[in-house]
């Protein structure tokens, strides 16, 4: 056994790796998105910045709940094809609490209801879940 092996953030190189390359290249595309915006609406520098600094701000809190919630799945090496799902993945975080959010409820609306699954049933239905997350970023 090597000791990066014990290392926790050896075994988090391929999702932090994803996350950061991922994150640099948000930085142009919200530099892209920045510009076209701020010629839509932007008539003043100050109103650009904003929104320029808005778009970071979004990536960058994106990419922190993406690490947060699928960076212990991601074991596969970062190949053109995961980094291009960890980018559309951080512009598209919402998309992924609110599936979250979605799952939950349904949870603990079939717990009211009192057709609780088994735990088996819950445990399988748990690791479906952290397999589509790992798929959707990678």
């Amino acid at each position: 056994m090597t000791p990066m092996q014990n290392d926790p953030l050896w075994k988090l190189r391929h999702a932090l790796a994803g996350v950061a390359l991922a994150l640099l290249l948000s930085v142009f595309v919200a530099a892209a998105a920045g510009r076209v915006l701020g010629d839509l609406f932007g008539d003043s520098y100050g109103l650009r910045v904003a929104i320029y600094g808005t778009l970071l701000l979004y990536v960058v809190v994106g990419a922190g709940v993406l690490f947060a919630k699928v960076a212990r799945h991601e074991t596969r090496p970062l190949s053109g094809g995961r980094l291009l799902r960890w980018l559309a993945s951080l512009w598209l975080w919402p998309l992924l609490l609110a599936a979250n959010a979605a799952l939950a409820a349904l949870a603990s609306w079939r717990a009211a209801d009192g057709s609780r699954p088994s735990a088996s049933r819950a445990r399988a239905f748990s690791r479906s879940w952290r397999a589509l997350a790992s798929d959707t970023v990678g």
